[in-house]
């Protein structure tokens, strides 16, 4: 069950409805419906909302890195974090981008994918050691900037960073899965 109370679209300001509908339309939202996932929680503060979201557009849009291994390290996060949202978003997404069932399962697991892209090789183990050592290997750091470059090693570093704002966000109001849906992760 939701901790969260959401306010009702008619009682929210007038800057605070404009947010709302600007967020609601990039997803295709009606101003009565919830926004969903953080967002809600989100918008309790404008300016934080209107940053983070800022932010997630960038990592949605304007990333110098492939969408499949963006996606992977969205997975790899949420799995760390066990945010159900997060995962059941994104685990649809990672599969269109081409991240391959085997390496869906074994993350859900939290078990290390066989790869066979050198690409998602390098981003499973950037998502994996910033989450569990908390800094990378001199040879993930190497390997990570001979794949991506320092540009796109920092995005992803941002990735991972952002995506635990997102579930850690989502755990905390324990936000729900729509109705009929099965949770990914154990719940608590």
């Amino acid at each position: 069950m939701s901790r969260y109370q959401s306010t009702a679209y008619d009682d929210l300001s007038e800057d605070r409805q404009e947010l709302f509908k600007s967020i609601a339309s990039s997803r295709s939202l009606r101003s009565e419906q919830t926004l969903g996932g953080p967002f809600d929680p989100w918008l309790e503060s404008e300016e934080m909302a209107r940053r983070l979201v800022g932010l997630g557009d960038f990592f949605r849009f304007r990333t110098s890195v492939d969408r499949r291994y963006i996606e992977l390290v969205i997975l790899v996060t949420g799995q760390f974090w066990q945010a159900q949202f997060e995962w059941f978003a994104h685990e649809p997404m990672a599969r269109k981008a081409g991240v391959s069932e085997s390496t869906i399962r074994a993350v859900k697991a939290g078990s290390k994918p066989e790869f066979e892209d050198q690409g998602e090789a390098i981003a499973y183990a950037i998502a994996d050691e910033i989450n569990q050592q908390h800094e990378l290997t001199d040879a993930t750091y190497h390997r990570a900037c001979e794949q991506f470059g320092q540009q796109g090693l920092a995005e992803l570093l941002g990735l991972s960073g952002f995506y635990t704002t997102v579930s850690m966000t989502l755990n905390a109001f324990k936000i729900p899965l729509p109705e009929g849906f099965e949770y990914p992760f154990a719940r608590r």
